[in-house]
């Protein structure tokens, strides 16, 4: 996309001149890495547990999505990297789609475990993680 940017379209680069390449890249590394734990923490917690009840306690006791909020701190790294108006438009399209995937996946949910999961839903937050769970 920086390529892109920067040689064919000359327009959208021009905030990546105002931040150094390595303050962006130590940013957007930390940011990528972020991204990366939640998503490894979330998915070991899945596969530790056999069983097909509602997971609540690990990385889940601090964020409903931890594999979404992931994925899209990844292309927010990405994002960050480039610094790049171009950039920005498949992250509006990440944040979009794991939004709605997100509120797709919680009806279902809340079908299959009704209570116990609107219970869950109020003390855990969708995307902005608790540091300390309630």
């Amino acid at each position: 996309m920086w390529i892109l940017d920067s040689f064919a379209l000359k327009t959208s680069t021009f905030l990546a001149e105002l931040v150094p390449l390595p303050i962006r890249l130590a940013c957007s590394i930390s940011i990528i890495a972020v991204g990366s734990i939640l998503i490894s923490k979330a998915h070991r917690k899945l596969f530790e547990e056999k069983s097909l009840d509602l997971i609540t306690d690990g990385i889940f006791a601090h964020v409903r999505h931890p594999m979404y909020l992931g994925i899209i701190l990844i292309y927010l790294g990405w994002l960050i990297s480039t610094l790049s108006l171009l950039t920005l438009i498949p992250w509006i399209a990440v944040v979009a789609l794991y939004s709605k995937m997100a509120d797709h996946e919680e009806k279902q949910l809340e079908q299959k475990f009704g209570s116990r999961y609107a219970e869950y839903k109020k003390r855990v937050p969708k995307w902005i993680p608790k540091l300390k769970p309630s």
